[in-house]
């Protein structure tokens, strides 16, 4: 799902969702079709707060679509949904829609990796996390051990000097060679 996320202003959800993997049948649109796992797929993913799936996508909130990205996603059987910066510029009724949103896919069996430089967002739904500094790997680990501020101290030099257990130590380098 990109920042930008790749809608179409001009179509409608069940347009975005199928863009350029239309259903057919005898030649002709299965409009009907495509309607209704548009609408099961935004179902099942919780998302109520759109009126209706013909609803141009330019009448959507931020939030909503975000959930049309994330639908779309979803409708083609990914197994790793990809969410670059996907609370950036929403209001925080939008933004919790977004979180919720996110942990359901994880409760539905979906890798969710979610890039954000709101700490708050990924301290609320990450069960791992990843630091890069200047597009390095400088350490990762699951969640409990990390607290903002030594993810902070990570993000603006790439180390922590911090102590106990939310610092773990840096990771370690790569030799290229095979650990076998």
């Amino acid at each position: 799902m990109y920042q930008d996320l790749a809608l179409a202003d001009n179509l409608d959800i069940v347009q975005n969702m199928f863009l350029g993997r239309e259903r057919t049948r005898f030649r002709l649109l299965d409009e009907e079709s495509m309607e209704r796992a548009a609408g099961e797929t935004l179902a099942t993913l919780g998302v109520t707060t759109v009126r209706s799936v013909r609803q141009p996508v330019a009448s959507l909130s931020g939030g909503q679509r975000q959930a049309v990205a994330i639908a779309k996603a979803v409708l083609w059987n990914s197994r790793l949904v990809i969410m670059d910066e996907p609370t950036a510029a929403l209001g925080v009724a939008q933004t919790r829609m977004v979180l919720d949103l996110a942990r359901r896919l994880t409760d539905r069996g979906l890798g969710v990796l979610m890039i954000s430089h709101n700490l708050n967002d990924i301290f609320e739904v990450a069960d791992r996390i990843a630091v890069l500094y200047l597009g390095r790997l400088v350490t990762q680990g699951p969640i409990a051990q990390y607290d903002r501020e030594t993810v902070v101290d990570y993000i603006t030099s790439g180390r922590s000097e911090r102590t106990g257990p939310v610092a773990p130590g840096p990771v370690p380098e790569h030799d290229g060679k095979d650990p076998a």
